[in-house]
């Protein structure tokens, strides 16, 4: 009987998780280099340098999602993956405030389309529990990855404030790599362009999809309101930690991530997508609902685990299942725009965090997320069929 080679040993996958890494790096790599950077330009310097870098993403992802529908995901993947690398790596030289913002809009340019191809990729690939498996792995790459740049990119600030940026330069070759060696499944559209949006349109208004964006969206609006912005608030105000417990205590949700991504395709062996989807927000209302009743900072480590566990479910999950509805000719345009709805929710979650925050202070950031997670666990059960 011929062995079964593990789905990480495909060639077409490990490319894949190339553009993944490359997907994350844009911020996770710099962000250590931020307080040298205040202390060159200003704040607000550092503040721009996250915005112009995320705005076209915002707005140019659903675009390039259609493009790869229309003209090939190659077509779209390898300049945009080339682009990243370029201005990024020439950020390095840039002394100048102006040119460096405008280097990094065009970097953001090149990231737009990375987050939401890499996962069309996989599912032009993949399917059934080999879909699930991939889509795991990936996640488990990308939860690996960000602590992993921020100490690459903190050994390298350390040196100078602009040495993170040389990191950029690997797109360039992964570029490469995807353009000469990446044996992807390309869309064969031949419809009109106003058939295909009309098409596209009717598939996007499925209620399973409108759904799992919404999943997507309140994730994100928890995770970067109560635990990404208010987390570490709580754990400076109230228990005086360091930025390093900080960072420390923080990092076993990224790390429990990985670990259950990584075992996402076994799992859907025993419970489906839809079960685990569910599952994930009420687990997420449980950890968040702990948090304020914790009084030792070193027991905060069991809810941001749990956390960990629940978003290693998630991700995964949305993921394959907008994979499995989308047809290969908009499946580009369906995961643009759920990495359009995910960037939307880091923006809202902040922002409704700080207004929580002002009428029910840090307890009630956590109870009012909770109750969030207890109701799109509600509309999971009714409406996710």
């Amino acid at each position: 009987m011929k062995k079964v080679e593990p789905l990480y040993h495909d060639t077409n996958l490990q490319i894949i998780f190339a553009v993944t890494l490359i997907a994350v790096l844009g911020v996770s790599s710099i962000s250590p280099a931020f307080y040298e950077l205040k202390e060159v330009f200003s704040e607000r310097a550092v503040l721009l340098l996250i915005v112009v870098f995320t705005i076209p993403g915002v707005l140019l992802t659903p675009v390039l999602g259609v493009l790869a529908d229309r003209f090939g995901r190659k077509k779209v993947l390898v300049p945009s993956l080339l682009l990243f690398g370029v201005a990024g790596g020439v950020c390095t030289f840039a002394r100048d405030l102006n040119l460096l913002l405008t280097l990094r809009f065009l970097q953001g340019i090149g990231a737009a389309a990375l987050g939401s191809l890499n996962v069309t990729i996989i599912g032009d690939l993949y399917s059934g529990n080999r879909l699930a498996t991939a889509m795991g792995y990936n996640a488990s790459v990308i939860n690996i990855a960000v602590p992993s740049y921020l100490l690459i990119g903190g050994a390298l600030a350390s040196l100078a404030w602009y040495y993170p940026f040389v990191l950029s330069l690997i797109a360039v070759p992964v570029g490469i790599l995807v353009l000469t060696s990446l044996k992807s499944h390309e869309p064969e559209n031949h419809q009109d362009f106003k058939q295909y949006l009309s098409s596209a349109f009717q598939s996007i208004k499925n209620r399973q999809v409108l759904v799992l964006f919404s999943a997507t969206l309140f994730t994100f609006i928890i995770m970067y309101g109560a635990y990404i912005t208010s987390f570490p608030l709580l754990l400076g105000d109230k228990f005086h930690a360091s930025p390093f417990l900080i960072g420390l205590i923080m990092s076993t949700t990224s790390l429990t991530t990985a670990a259950t991504s990584s075992q996402f395709g076994k799992l859907t062996k025993r419970f489906s997508e839809k079960t685990l989807l569910k599952s994930v927000f009420f687990i997420y209302a449980l950890a968040l609902f702990i948090i304020p009743f914790v009084h030792n900072i070193w027991l905060f480590i069991f809810p941001t685990a749990i956390l960990g566990f629940a978003q290693g479910m998630n991700t995964p999950s949305v993921q394959t299942l907008l994979a499995q509805l989308a047809p290969i000719e908009h499946r580009a345009a369906f995961m643009s725009l759920n990495g359009m709805t995910l960037r939307s929710g880091q923006t809202i979650g902040p922002l409704l965090v700080v207004a929580i925050f002002i009428a029910w202070g840090f307890e009630g950031t956590f109870f009012v997320s909770a109750g969030l997670s207890v109701a799109m666990f509600i509309l999971m059960l009714v409406l996710l069929k």
